[in-house]
């Protein structure tokens, strides 16, 4: 599992009812990590007993939000090694991952506190490599005691006090649930999207900076599209994914998942902050 000089690297993923997807997510875990803990929120499926099964720890919490669920993670944990990796349920790192992962020392990793890494995402079993989506960057390892999630209600990202590197091997985001599912949880994440905007709490939240990191950097951008005319900027949005950065060139799943994600999602966020504006 790991050499001598190896760094040793604990892992959690968050579940909810996710008998799906967690057992090839725990598989490419245990290519990393001999510490694998899963947090989960009151499953009512099979999850529970895939993840004993497996023999990783199983705790459940109550969720609120995804960033209080991997704080408390942080937080209260007892994890072994000086190093986490945090995944969801449907998370798996790709195998040049593992062996980029795996290649990983005390001395390469000498000075820094947190690594990039990029996200790949499949939908209906295809990779989404343009409209933008590849590569998109998360913090997602970084030293005990370094990181935390944002204080965000939607859209959270890890972030560190402290220097930050890359690696360029994806982890691979693998959306297997039926679309009528993945409609539902976009209905309460665009909700909970549409809270988040209209929140006067700013605090621990990752600033938008075009000369910051590639997260800062995406953040900053997300800030320049809710400047955009309400209602417009989706059909902007879906025009300059799919046409200007060739999202058409993923295919008939790349048609449903940029109509879907980067128009239908969009305007259905709008919508709420017009519904909200309007009462």
């Amino acid at each position: 599992m790991e050499t001598e000089l190896a760094i040793g690297i604990s892992v959690v993923i968050l579940t909810f009812n996710s008998d799906k997807s967690i057992e090839t997510t725990l598989l490419a875990a245990k290519s990393v990590s001999d510490d694998i803990h899963v947090v989960d929120s009151f499953s009512t499926d099979r999850t529970e007993e895939i993840v004993r099964a497996a023999g990783a720890h199983f705790y459940q919490h109550g969720f609120v939000n995804y960033g209080a669920q991997r704080n408390w993670a942080i937080d209260n944990l007892p994890l072994r090694h000086g190093w986490e990796l945090h995944l969801d349920a449907d998370e798996r790192p790709s195998p040049d991952l593992v062996q980029q992962l795996r290649a990983l020392t005390a001395a390469s990793v000498e000075g820094v506190d947190g690594f990039l890494i990029p996200r790949l995402s499949f939908f209906l079993g295809r990779a989404i490599r343009h409209g933008g989506m590849y590569p998109i960057w998360h913090c997602r390892l970084f030293r005990r005691g370094k990181g935390r999630c944002e204080n965000r209600l939607y859209d959270q990202h890890f972030y560190v006090e402290g220097m930050t590197s890359r690696i360029e091997a994806p982890f691979i985001d693998d959306v297997r649930m039926p679309l009528a599912e993945w409609s539902v949880r976009h209905v309460r994440w665009s909700e909970a999207e549409v809270d988040e905007l209209l929140s006067i709490e700013k605090s621990a939240r990752i600033q938008g900076k075009w000369t910051g990191n590639a997260v800062e950097r995406q953040r900053q951008r997300k800030s320049l599209y809710y400047r955009a005319p309400c209602f417009l900027r989706a059909f902007l949005f879906f025009i300059y994914l799919y046409v200007f950065l060739a999202g058409f060139l993923d295919g008939k799943e790349g048609l449903i998942f940029f109509v879907l994600q980067s128009f239908w999602f969009r305007f259905l966020i709008d919508a709420q902050i017009y519904e909200r504006k309007r009462a």
